[in-house]
């Protein structure tokens, strides 16, 4: 990128740092939630010298107090193809595909994300993108009204529009354009009180489904909420009361463990906000709308497939012992289940369970050994160190259960049509990434370097399926 041009890293930090305050100023239970996070992490830190230390190695200090990840829901296969180009101008291109229907939410989604090692280094910002998917509303006449409704909206303003094309013509962003973007773009994620349809239409579409009624009933994509990452969720989970803030009874995703896993999220209620519905005389009709909600997440190791499936048969023991909505219960028999997964790094990766780092030891780095070794054989000896990969996704049951927490009610059935990755692709304009393809070359890459770095000729992806 010519030099003239802000480099997408730097666009996607301006914009998150103006979507918080913007959601700060909309929602200020988030910025309550904001200050306890910092506080509860400032303290793990100072009782945790080991994660400390843990966190330098891996680069993570400077992005844990920037780090969000938000979400929003849209309506159309144009919207999402064009919030494609959004993002790919803030260096996020979408990875994984999730497929909430068979949670009873009628949506598809993606991430998007960073891709790279030193992008998400400075700043990992992630939007959880969800597609809505109008063919699972049954009512066709319904389902007709809501096509005919998403057709005449454009969630982007036209200035965003016009960066787009620059930034496609140019190949980047000047400052004075990017700054632009950033304000542009930020409309269509901020809140409108004003919805575009009537309160007869939404109470019909909330009568589908709470999320169509979201989707379908306002000018744009209404950023829903932006989660802050912590390195306590339970403490911060006991802490929300404290400070006024009513949390999910649930913490979704794996178990409180000693080596922390994929990830765990919680929320607090979504607020019930003062919507103006269009009256059969033009004029404003005042009702509710509930939709928007904090959430706060934990991040832990990326699991490899092997270990994914594991951790996908001991949630899912779980949830068939107990409803989640049984909260002693239910997290008693999550704590059980998951002894059966191992709780240390050792034995993690001997077994193939989770994805690693490399990197040489101060002490491999002194003595250049010439004498090659298993990975295994390396470590023995002091020449190589790993740590856990960080989980920079999403988890499609954890997903839906936030969702189904903050739209009210009981948890949906699964729709009978399910997942159809090649309809949200071609509706995207690409194929999403394959999020754990990118751990593995992760792992692949710091091993080869960390033989390299050793002064050792041998091949990393031989060394890794030995």
């Amino acid at each position: 990128m010519q030099a003239q041009y802000v480099h997408p890293d730097d666009i996607r930090s301006q914009f998150s740092q103006a979507m918080s305050a913007m959601y700060r100023a909309e929602v200020p239970q988030y910025g309550a939630l904001l200050e306890l996070v910092a506080d509860g992490n400032a303290e793990v830190l100072a009782q945790n010298a080991g994660l400390q230390a843990l966190l330098e190695r891996r680069g993570e200090t400077g992005r844990l107090n920037i780090e969000y990840h938000g979400a929003i829901r849209l309506g159309t296969a144009a919207e999402l193809s064009g919030m494609r180009r959004v993002f790919a101008v803030m260096g996020m291109q979408p990875v994984g595909y999730y497929d909430l229907s068979v949670a009873g939410v009628p949506v598809h989604a993606t991430a998007f994300r960073p891709v790279d090692d030193a992008a998400l280094k400075r700043n990992p910002f992630r939007i959880f993108t969800s597609l809505l998917r109008l063919e699972l509303i049954e009512d066709a006449a319904l389902r007709a009204e809501a096509e005919q409704i998403l057709a005449a909206r454009q969630i982007f303003t036209p200035g965003a529009l016009a960066l787009l094309d620059a930034h496609d013509l140019q190949g980047g962003l000047t400052a004075e354009q990017a700054t632009q973007f950033v304000e542009q773009v930020l409309e269509t994620f901020r809140w409108h009180q004003q919805a575009t349809v009537s309160d007869a239409q939404y109470q019909h579409l909330h009568d589908a489904h709470r999320l169509i009624a979201d989707v379908v009933s306002f000018r744009g994509p209404h950023i829903n909420h932006l989660t802050p990452r912590t390195l306590d969720i339970d403490a911060v989970q006991a802490g929300m009361p404290l400070r006024g803030i009513v949390p999910k009874a649930v913490i979704e995703g794996p178990p409180r463990r000693a080596c922390p896993i994929l990830l765990r999220q919680t929320s607090f209620k979504a607020l019930q906000e003062t919507v103006l519905f269009t009256g059969d005389d033009g004029q404003a009709v005042p009702g509710h709308h509930t939709a928007r909600f904090g959430e706060v997440e934990q991040r832990g190791a990326a699991l490899t497939p092997k270990g994914r499936q594991r951790y996908d048969e001991l949630l899912n023991a779980a949830r068939t012992q107990v409803p989640a909505t049984n909260t002693p219960a239910y997290m008693a028999a999550l704590q059980q289940n998951f002894k059966d997964l191992p709780d240390d790094w050792n034995s993690m990766r001997e077994q193939g369970l989770a994805y690693f780092r490399y990197s040489a030891t101060p002490a491999g780095l002194a003595a250049q050994t010439t004498a090659a070794g298993s990975v295994s054989e390396l470590l023995a000896q002091g020449l190589l160190q790993f740590d856990p990969i960080l989980y920079e996704d999403f988890l499609p049951v954890s997903a839906a259960g936030i969702f189904q927490s903050n739209l009210g009610g009981p948890a949906g059935a699964a729709y009978a049509t399910r997942s159809n990755r090649d309809q949200f692709a071609e509706a995207l304009g690409q194929q999403p990434f394959d999020e754990l393809a990118l751990y593995a070359s992760a792992e692949l890459a710091s091993l080869q370097q960390a033989l390299s770095d050793l002064g050792l000729h041998q091949d990393a992806a031989a060394l890794l399926q030995s």
